[in-house]
Protein backbone atom coordinates (compact mmCIF):
# COMPACT_ATOMS: atom_id res chain seq x y z
CA UNK A 1 0.00 0.00 0.00
CA UNK A 2 1.54 3.29 -1.13
CA UNK A 3 0.87 5.31 2.02
CA UNK A 4 3.47 7.47 3.75
CA UNK A 5 3.73 8.59 7.33
CA UNK A 6 3.04 12.15 6.16
CA UNK A 7 -0.19 10.96 4.52
CA UNK A 8 -1.33 9.47 7.79
CA UNK A 9 -0.42 12.44 9.97
CA UNK A 10 -1.78 15.09 7.60
CA UNK A 11 -5.37 14.98 8.85
CA UNK A 12 -4.83 13.20 12.18
CA UNK A 13 -7.10 14.45 14.97
CA UNK A 14 -6.59 13.42 18.61
CA UNK A 15 -9.71 12.88 20.69
CA UNK A 16 -10.80 12.20 24.25
CA UNK A 17 -14.17 10.65 25.10
CA UNK A 18 -15.36 10.56 28.73
CA UNK A 19 -16.90 7.29 29.91
CA UNK A 20 -20.15 6.88 31.79
CA UNK A 21 -18.35 4.58 34.26
CA UNK A 22 -14.77 3.65 34.96
CA UNK A 23 -13.76 0.77 32.69
CA UNK A 24 -10.48 -1.08 32.23
CA UNK A 25 -8.97 1.32 34.74
CA UNK A 26 -9.76 4.49 32.77
CA UNK A 27 -12.36 7.25 32.86
CA UNK A 28 -11.59 8.73 29.42
CA UNK A 29 -10.97 6.91 26.12
CA UNK A 30 -8.37 8.54 23.92
CA UNK A 31 -7.10 8.01 20.41
CA UNK A 32 -6.18 9.57 17.11
CA UNK A 33 -8.48 9.60 14.10
CA UNK A 34 -6.90 9.54 10.65
CA UNK A 35 -8.55 10.30 7.32
CA UNK A 36 -7.89 8.85 3.90
CA UNK A 37 -9.61 8.26 0.56
CA UNK A 38 -11.60 5.30 1.94
CA UNK A 39 -12.88 7.13 5.02
CA UNK A 40 -11.72 7.35 8.63
CA UNK A 41 -9.60 5.05 10.78
CA UNK A 42 -9.02 4.96 14.55
CA UNK A 43 -5.58 4.59 16.11
CA UNK A 44 -6.31 4.03 19.81
CA UNK A 45 -4.03 1.50 21.52
CA UNK A 46 -4.32 1.65 25.28
CA UNK A 47 -1.46 3.34 27.10
CA UNK A 48 0.15 0.06 28.18
CA UNK A 49 0.73 -1.12 24.59
CA UNK A 50 4.37 -1.17 23.46
CA UNK A 51 5.26 0.34 20.05
CA UNK A 52 5.18 -3.06 18.31
CA UNK A 53 1.65 -3.69 19.52
CA UNK A 54 0.71 -0.14 18.52
CA UNK A 55 1.97 -0.93 15.00
CA UNK A 56 -0.89 -3.42 14.59
CA UNK A 57 -3.44 -0.79 15.65
CA UNK A 58 -1.89 1.56 13.12
CA UNK A 59 -2.22 -1.01 10.34
CA UNK A 60 -5.90 -1.43 11.21
CA UNK A 61 -6.48 2.34 11.14
CA UNK A 62 -4.69 2.70 7.80
CA UNK A 63 -6.65 -0.23 6.35
CA UNK A 64 -9.87 1.59 7.28
CA UNK A 65 -8.80 5.00 5.99
CA UNK A 66 -6.76 4.07 2.91
CA UNK A 67 -7.61 0.47 2.05
CA UNK A 68 -10.57 -1.85 1.54
CA UNK A 69 -12.42 -4.34 3.68
CA UNK A 70 -13.63 -7.81 2.66
CA UNK A 71 -17.09 -7.97 1.10
CA UNK A 72 -19.81 -8.12 3.77
CA UNK A 73 -22.10 -11.14 3.96
CA UNK A 74 -24.76 -9.37 6.04
CA UNK A 75 -26.10 -5.87 6.68
CA UNK A 76 -26.52 -6.10 10.46
CA UNK A 77 -24.80 -8.11 13.18
CA UNK A 78 -26.07 -9.18 16.62
CA UNK A 79 -24.23 -7.69 19.59
CA UNK A 80 -24.00 -8.26 23.32
CA UNK A 81 -24.27 -5.67 26.04
CA UNK A 82 -21.33 -5.25 28.40
CA UNK A 83 -21.45 -4.56 32.12
CA UNK A 84 -18.30 -3.41 33.95
CA UNK A 85 -17.27 -4.46 37.44
CA UNK A 86 -19.89 -2.34 39.17
CA UNK A 87 -22.10 -2.93 42.20
CA UNK A 88 -24.90 -5.46 42.01
CA UNK A 89 -27.47 -2.64 42.10
CA UNK A 90 -25.83 -0.81 39.19
CA UNK A 91 -25.39 -4.06 37.30
CA UNK A 92 -29.10 -4.82 37.58
CA UNK A 93 -29.98 -1.36 36.25
CA UNK A 94 -27.58 -1.78 33.32
CA UNK A 95 -28.99 -5.23 32.55
CA UNK A 96 -32.54 -3.87 32.39
CA UNK A 97 -31.35 -1.03 30.16
CA UNK A 98 -29.56 -3.49 27.87
CA UNK A 99 -32.73 -5.50 27.36
CA UNK A 100 -35.41 -2.81 27.35
CA UNK A 101 -33.59 0.05 25.58
CA UNK A 102 -31.10 -1.75 23.35
CA UNK A 103 -32.79 -5.12 22.80
CA UNK A 104 -29.72 -7.13 23.82
CA UNK A 105 -30.37 -10.64 25.07
CA UNK A 106 -26.67 -11.52 25.53
CA UNK A 107 -24.72 -9.77 28.28
CA UNK A 108 -20.99 -9.92 28.97
CA UNK A 109 -20.02 -9.28 32.57
CA UNK A 110 -16.60 -8.26 33.88
CA UNK A 111 -15.42 -10.39 36.80
CA UNK A 112 -12.16 -10.92 38.73
CA UNK A 113 -11.50 -7.18 38.88
CA UNK A 114 -8.62 -5.96 41.01
CA UNK A 115 -9.68 -5.24 44.57
CA UNK A 116 -12.83 -7.38 44.39
CA UNK A 117 -13.62 -10.81 45.81
CA UNK A 118 -15.72 -13.69 44.54
CA UNK A 119 -18.74 -12.54 46.55
CA UNK A 120 -18.73 -9.28 44.57
CA UNK A 121 -18.73 -11.19 41.29
CA UNK A 122 -21.50 -13.52 42.42
CA UNK A 123 -23.69 -10.66 43.60
CA UNK A 124 -23.21 -8.91 40.24
CA UNK A 125 -23.93 -12.01 38.14
CA UNK A 126 -26.97 -12.97 40.24
CA UNK A 127 -28.39 -9.45 39.94
CA UNK A 128 -27.88 -9.47 36.16
CA UNK A 129 -29.51 -12.88 35.78
CA UNK A 130 -32.57 -11.76 37.75
CA UNK A 131 -32.88 -8.31 36.13
CA UNK A 132 -32.29 -9.44 32.55
CA UNK A 133 -34.67 -12.39 32.74
CA UNK A 134 -37.34 -10.24 34.40
CA UNK A 135 -36.98 -7.62 31.68
CA UNK A 136 -37.21 -10.27 28.98
CA UNK A 137 -40.32 -11.70 30.65
CA UNK A 138 -41.96 -8.27 30.44
CA UNK A 139 -41.13 -8.23 26.71
CA UNK A 140 -42.64 -11.62 25.97
CA UNK A 141 -40.31 -14.18 27.52
CA UNK A 142 -36.91 -15.72 26.99
CA UNK A 143 -33.73 -16.15 28.97
CA UNK A 144 -30.66 -13.96 28.77
CA UNK A 145 -27.31 -15.42 27.77
CA UNK A 146 -24.56 -14.38 30.18
CA UNK A 147 -20.85 -14.40 29.37
CA UNK A 148 -18.06 -13.79 31.88
CA UNK A 149 -14.83 -11.93 31.11
CA UNK A 150 -12.07 -12.27 33.70
CA UNK A 151 -9.31 -10.56 31.68
CA UNK A 152 -6.82 -13.12 32.98
CA UNK A 153 -7.53 -12.19 36.59
CA UNK A 154 -7.66 -15.71 38.07
CA UNK A 155 -5.18 -18.46 38.69
CA UNK A 156 -6.34 -21.91 37.55
CA UNK A 157 -7.35 -22.83 41.11
CA UNK A 158 -9.17 -19.54 41.69
CA UNK A 159 -10.95 -19.84 38.34
CA UNK A 160 -12.14 -23.36 39.09
CA UNK A 161 -13.49 -22.27 42.45
CA UNK A 162 -15.13 -19.13 41.06
CA UNK A 163 -16.71 -20.85 38.08
CA UNK A 164 -18.05 -23.59 40.34
CA UNK A 165 -20.09 -20.85 42.02
CA UNK A 166 -20.86 -18.59 39.08
CA UNK A 167 -21.76 -21.48 36.80
CA UNK A 168 -24.94 -21.94 38.82
CA UNK A 169 -26.36 -18.82 37.14
CA UNK A 170 -26.26 -20.29 33.63
CA UNK A 171 -23.11 -19.11 31.86
CA UNK A 172 -22.52 -19.34 28.10
CA UNK A 173 -18.73 -19.20 28.38
CA UNK A 174 -15.89 -17.60 30.32
CA UNK A 175 -13.46 -15.34 28.47
CA UNK A 176 -9.73 -15.30 29.29
CA UNK A 177 -10.11 -16.80 32.78
CA UNK A 178 -6.33 -17.04 33.34
CA UNK A 179 -3.40 -14.94 32.22
CA UNK A 180 -1.38 -17.80 30.73
CA UNK A 181 -2.12 -20.66 28.37
CA UNK A 182 -0.49 -23.09 30.82
CA UNK A 183 -3.01 -22.24 33.54
CA UNK A 184 -5.87 -22.27 31.03
CA UNK A 185 -4.95 -25.81 29.97
CA UNK A 186 -4.99 -26.86 33.63
CA UNK A 187 -8.40 -25.24 34.07
CA UNK A 188 -9.82 -27.01 31.01
CA UNK A 189 -9.26 -30.35 32.69
CA UNK A 190 -11.43 -29.50 35.70
CA UNK A 191 -14.38 -27.49 34.32
CA UNK A 192 -17.05 -28.17 31.72
CA UNK A 193 -17.74 -24.51 30.88
CA UNK A 194 -16.51 -23.43 27.42
CA UNK A 195 -13.43 -21.19 27.45
CA UNK A 196 -12.98 -18.25 25.10
CA UNK A 197 -9.50 -16.77 24.65
CA UNK A 198 -8.71 -13.19 23.74
CA UNK A 199 -5.33 -11.93 24.99
CA UNK A 200 -3.68 -15.35 24.63
CA UNK A 201 -4.59 -15.38 20.93
CA UNK A 202 -3.45 -11.78 20.34
CA UNK A 203 -0.15 -12.38 22.10
CA UNK A 204 0.61 -15.12 19.60
CA UNK A 205 0.94 -18.21 21.81
CA UNK A 206 0.46 -21.09 19.32
CA UNK A 207 -1.05 -23.27 22.06
CA UNK A 208 -3.93 -20.83 22.53
CA UNK A 209 -5.97 -22.68 19.92
CA UNK A 210 -5.45 -25.89 21.89
CA UNK A 211 -6.71 -24.26 25.07
CA UNK A 212 -9.70 -22.46 23.54
CA UNK A 213 -13.22 -23.58 22.69
CA UNK A 214 -13.95 -20.11 21.25
CA UNK A 215 -11.60 -17.43 19.93
CA UNK A 216 -12.24 -13.72 20.52
CA UNK A 217 -11.08 -11.59 17.60
CA UNK A 218 -10.56 -7.81 17.68
CA UNK A 219 -9.74 -6.06 14.43
CA UNK A 220 -7.53 -3.24 15.74
CA UNK A 221 -5.02 -5.14 17.92
CA UNK A 222 -4.75 -7.89 15.27
CA UNK A 223 -3.74 -5.52 12.48
CA UNK A 224 -7.06 -4.97 10.74
CA UNK A 225 -10.09 -6.70 9.33
CA UNK A 226 -8.27 -8.77 6.72
CA UNK A 227 -5.67 -10.02 9.20
CA UNK A 228 -8.33 -10.96 11.76
CA UNK A 229 -10.41 -12.71 9.11
CA UNK A 230 -7.39 -14.76 8.06
CA UNK A 231 -6.86 -15.78 11.69
CA UNK A 232 -10.51 -16.84 11.91
CA UNK A 233 -10.05 -19.02 8.82
CA UNK A 234 -6.87 -20.63 10.13
CA UNK A 235 -8.56 -21.36 13.48
CA UNK A 236 -11.66 -22.83 11.88
CA UNK A 237 -13.61 -22.97 15.12
CA UNK A 238 -16.19 -20.71 16.78
CA UNK A 239 -15.36 -17.00 16.73
CA UNK A 240 -16.79 -14.02 18.61
CA UNK A 241 -15.84 -10.60 17.27
CA UNK A 242 -15.27 -7.98 19.94
CA UNK A 243 -14.17 -4.37 20.22
CA UNK A 244 -11.70 -2.42 22.31
CA UNK A 245 -13.86 0.29 23.86
CA UNK A 246 -13.66 2.01 20.48
CA UNK A 247 -15.02 5.26 19.20
CA UNK A 248 -17.75 4.88 16.58
CA UNK A 249 -15.04 5.10 13.90
CA UNK A 250 -13.17 2.22 15.50
CA UNK A 251 -16.29 0.13 16.07
CA UNK A 252 -17.09 -0.07 12.37
CA UNK A 253 -13.89 -2.05 11.74
CA UNK A 254 -15.22 -4.68 14.13
CA UNK A 255 -18.58 -4.61 12.40
CA UNK A 256 -16.85 -5.08 9.04
CA UNK A 257 -15.04 -8.13 10.45
CA UNK A 258 -18.24 -9.64 11.84
CA UNK A 259 -20.02 -8.98 8.55
CA UNK A 260 -17.35 -10.84 6.58
CA UNK A 261 -17.40 -14.07 8.61
CA UNK A 262 -18.93 -17.17 7.09
CA UNK A 263 -21.97 -18.57 8.88
CA UNK A 264 -24.14 -16.68 11.32
CA UNK A 265 -21.96 -14.88 13.88
CA UNK A 266 -22.92 -15.13 17.56
CA UNK A 267 -23.58 -11.90 19.43
CA UNK A 268 -20.51 -9.71 19.04
CA UNK A 269 -18.85 -7.61 21.72
CA UNK A 270 -19.41 -4.37 19.83
CA UNK A 271 -22.03 -2.74 22.03
CA UNK A 272 -19.52 -0.66 23.97
CA UNK A 273 -20.88 2.66 22.70
CA UNK A 274 -23.18 2.57 25.72
CA UNK A 275 -20.11 3.08 27.92
CA UNK A 276 -19.25 6.41 26.27
CA UNK A 277 -20.74 9.61 27.65
CA UNK A 278 -20.07 11.14 24.21
CA UNK A 279 -18.62 9.95 20.93
CA UNK A 280 -17.11 11.39 17.76
CA UNK A 281 -20.60 11.10 16.32
CA UNK A 282 -23.77 12.25 18.03
CA UNK A 283 -25.45 10.28 19.44
CA UNK A 284 -22.96 7.42 20.11
CA UNK A 285 -23.19 4.24 18.06
CA UNK A 286 -25.22 1.85 20.24
CA UNK A 287 -27.27 -1.33 19.67
CA UNK A 288 -30.86 -1.20 18.45
CA UNK A 289 -33.02 -4.30 18.86
CA UNK A 290 -29.87 -6.20 19.76
CA UNK A 291 -28.12 -5.46 16.46
CA UNK A 292 -25.87 -2.88 14.83
CA UNK A 293 -25.71 -1.89 11.15
CA UNK A 294 -22.69 -2.66 9.01
CA UNK A 295 -21.69 0.71 7.61
CA UNK A 296 -18.90 3.24 7.63
CA UNK A 297 -19.25 6.35 9.74
CA UNK A 298 -17.58 9.74 9.55
CA UNK A 299 -17.17 11.89 12.66
CA UNK A 300 -19.54 14.79 13.14
CA UNK A 301 -17.54 18.01 13.01
CA UNK A 302 -19.02 19.44 16.21
CA UNK A 303 -18.64 16.16 18.11
CA UNK A 304 -15.08 15.70 16.86
CA UNK A 305 -14.05 19.23 17.80
CA UNK A 306 -15.56 18.77 21.26
CA UNK A 307 -13.57 15.57 21.65
CA UNK A 308 -10.43 17.32 20.37
CA UNK A 309 -10.88 20.15 22.87
CA UNK A 310 -10.66 17.65 25.74
CA UNK A 311 -7.11 16.69 24.71
CA UNK A 312 -4.39 18.98 26.05
CA UNK A 313 -1.62 20.10 23.71
CA UNK A 314 0.98 17.95 25.47
CA UNK A 315 -1.20 14.85 25.22
CA UNK A 316 -1.98 15.62 21.56
CA UNK A 317 1.74 15.74 20.81
CA UNK A 318 2.16 12.45 22.71
CA UNK A 319 -0.42 10.75 20.49
CA UNK A 320 1.23 11.96 17.29
CA UNK A 321 4.61 10.79 18.52
CA UNK A 322 3.10 7.46 19.49
CA UNK A 323 1.86 7.01 15.94
CA UNK A 324 5.34 7.84 14.61
CA UNK A 325 6.86 5.29 17.02
CA UNK A 326 4.34 2.68 15.87
CA UNK A 327 5.23 3.37 12.23
CA UNK A 328 8.94 2.98 12.94
CA UNK A 329 8.41 -0.16 15.04
CA UNK A 330 6.85 -2.19 12.28
CA UNK A 331 3.80 -0.23 11.20
CA UNK A 332 5.43 0.80 7.91
CA UNK A 333 5.95 -2.84 6.94
CA UNK A 334 2.46 -3.86 8.03
CA UNK A 335 0.92 -1.05 5.99
CA UNK A 336 2.98 -2.02 2.95
CA UNK A 337 1.75 -5.61 3.29
CA UNK A 338 -1.95 -4.67 3.46
CA UNK A 339 -2.44 -4.99 -0.29
CA UNK A 340 0.05 -7.83 -0.73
Amino acid sequence: MDVTLSDILRDAVPYALPLTRRFRGIDVREGLLIRGPSGWGDFAPFDDYAPRGCALWLASAVEAAFGTWPEPRREIVPVNAIIPAVSAQDAAALARQAVLEHGCTTIKVKVAAMGEVLADDEARVAAIRDAADSALASEGGGTASIRLDANGGWSADDAARALGRLGAYGIEYVEQPCATVDETLILRRVIDLPIALDESVRFGDPRAFEAADIVILKAAPLGGVAAALELARSWGGPVVVSGSLDSAVGLVSGLALAAALTGDPPACGLGTGTLLARDVIAPPLVPFQGHMPVERVAPDLDALMAARDLVGDQRARWWRQRLVDAWESGGAGLVEALDA
